[in-house]
C-alpha cells in the first residue's frame, strides 16, 4: 500500500515571516483577501499586524470575526455568506485552530457548494475541488492547523464535534511567525503547547504511523519538551522553538491520524466548551498508560525525546513509566489541571463516551478501545 504525504506548497518560518504575505499575494495575482480572525485577536490588534502589511502593500481585504473558540456550523454558514458578498478571491486565516478551521470550511464550501449544510463534510468528504486558496497565520503554537488536512466543527444542536479530513483544504502557504504568538497568556501557551505534544505522541503511536511520520513526530516531541516551559515564560527562544515544534508535529499527524485522546477531548469540547489543549493535556498521560501494551518499543524513544536519561538500560516497564511520567511532569510544570473533576458531570459520561467512540480519530488508536474502556478512562480522571 502506498503512503500519502500532503504538505503546504510553501511555508515561511521565523521572526518576520508575515512580511512575506504581500509578496505571496502579489505573486499569485490575488486581488482581495477575506481575513478570518477571532474577535479577541481583532480587539487586541494582533490581526492588525497582518492587515497593516496588506495596507502598506495596497492590497484589499475584508475582516470576518464571527468565530467562536469551538467554531459552529452557524459560524461557517455565516462566513460562507459573508465571503460570497465580499468579492474576495483568497482567505487569510489568522489565529488558532478556530480561525483556521472556520476558514477551511468556508473555502471548501465556496468551491464545493453541494456541502453547504456543513454536516456532510464529516469524515473523509468526497469533495471534488480544492478550496479557495488559504494563507494561514497561526497565533498559537499548538493546533498546527496551518499544515494539516483536518478541521473540526461543532454541531451545537447535537452537542458534538465532528472531524473533517480533506486534502483539498490544506492552506497553500503557511506563515509561522513566533512574533504573532508573543502575546499569548501563560495558560493559553501551556494548553496549546500540550495540544502540540499530544499531536506528536498520538501521531507517533497511531496505527497509521510509518518511518517518515515517525521522523517528524520524534523531532517534534524533542523540540516541544525542551521549549514549552520557556514559551510559557515568554522567552524568545521558547516561542521560536514552539512555533517550529508544533508545525513539525502537524506535518506528521495530518498524514497518519491520531487516537482516543483527541476523540475524548472533542467530546469534552462539544459538551462543556473545554479548551481543546486543556482537554488533551489532562487526558494524555492516562491514555498513554492505557495504550502502552500496544506500543512496542516506542515509549523508550518518547522518553528519550522528552529528555529522560538512561533509557537504554531500562526495562520495558521502566521506560514506559518514564515516558508517561515525563509527560505528566511537563503538564504539571506548565500549570495544567490533572483531572476532570471541575469539568465533567458524572451523569454525562455515557454521552461523552459514545461521542468519543464514534469520533473519527478513534480508529487510529493503537489499542482497540471499547465503549466500556472509554467510560472507565473518563471515570478514572474524576
Amino acid at each position: 500500500m502506498a503512503n500519502r504525504f500532503v504538505l503546504n506548497e510553501t511555508s515561511y518560518h521565523g521572526s518576520g515571516a508575515i512580511n512575506e504575505i504581500a509578496t505571496e499575494a502579489k505573486a499569485r495575482g490575488f486581488k482581495k483577501a477575506f481575513v478570518c480572525s477571532d474577535p479577541d485577536l481583532v480587539k487586541f490588534n494582533v490581526t492588525k499586524k497582518v492587515t497593516d502589511i496588506l495596507d502598506e502593500a495596497g492590497l484589499d481585504y475584508e475582516v470576518y470575526s464571527e468565530i467562536k473558540p469551538n467554531p459552529t456550523i452557524e459560524n461557517v454558514q455565516t462566513g460562507v455568506a459573508a465571503f460570497k458578498a465580499s468579492g474576495a478571491d483568497y482567505l487569510i486565516a489568522i489565529g488558532g485552530g478556530s480561525s483556521m478551521d472556520t476558514a477551511k470550511a468556508i473555502g471548501i464550501i465556496i468551491t464545493n457548494p453541494e456541502f453547504e449544510d456543513v454536516r456532510s463534510l464529516e469524515g473523509v468528504a468526497p469533495t471534488k475541488n480544492p478550496c479557495v486558496p488559504i494563507f494561514a497565520v497561526p497565533t498559537t503554537a499548538g493546533t498546527a492547523a496551518e499544515v494539516t488536512i483536518n478541521y473540526v466543527i461543532t454541531d451545537a444542536e447535537k452537542k458534538r464535534k465532528f472531524v473533517c479530513v480533506d486534502v483539498h483544504d490544506i492552506p497553500v502557504v503557511a506563515f509561522v511567525d513566533p512574533d504573532m504568538m508573543s502575546s499569548m497568556p501563560k495558560g493559553l501557551t501551556a494548553s496549546t503547547g500540550m495540544d502540540a505534544l499530544t499531536h506528536a505522541i498520538e501521531g507517533y503511536t497511531t496505527l497509521g504511523a510509518w518511518e517518515l511520520s515517525d521522523m517528524f513526530h520524534l523531532k517534534a516531541i524533542e523540540i516541544i519538551a525542551r521549549s514549552l516551559r520557556g514559551a510559557v515564560e515568554n522567552t524568545p527562544e521558547g516561542r521560536e522553538d514552539m512555533a517550529l515544534g508544533q508545525y513539525v508535529a502537524g506535518m506528521g499527524f495530518s498524514n497518519v491520524g491520531l487516537g482516543i485522546v483527541h476523540s475524548m477531548a472533542h467530546a469534552l469540547g462539544a459538551v462543556y466548551d473545554t479548551p481543546h489543549g486543556v482537554a488533551n493535556a489532562i487526558l494524555l498521560p492516562s491514555i498513554m498508560e492505557y495504550n502502552a501494551p500496544e506500543t512496542g518499543e516506542k515509549y523508550r524513544y518518547i522518553a528519550q525525546a522528552m529528555g529522560v536519561e538512561g533509557t537504554e538500560s531500562m526495562s520495558q516497564e521502566e521506560y514506559r513509566k518514564a515516558a508517561v511520567d515525563a509527560v505528566r511532569q511537563l503538564s504539571i510544570d506548565v500549570g495544567i489541571p490533572q483531572d476532570l473533576k471541575e469539568i465533567v458531570k458524572e451523569e454525562d459520561i455515557p454521552f461523552l463516551a459514545q461521542s468519543a467512540f464514534d469520533d473519527a480519530c478513534k480508529p487510529g488508536n493503537p489499542k482497540d478501545a471499547s465503549l466500556e474502556d472509554i467510560v472507565e478512562l473518563y471515570k478514572a480522571l474524576m
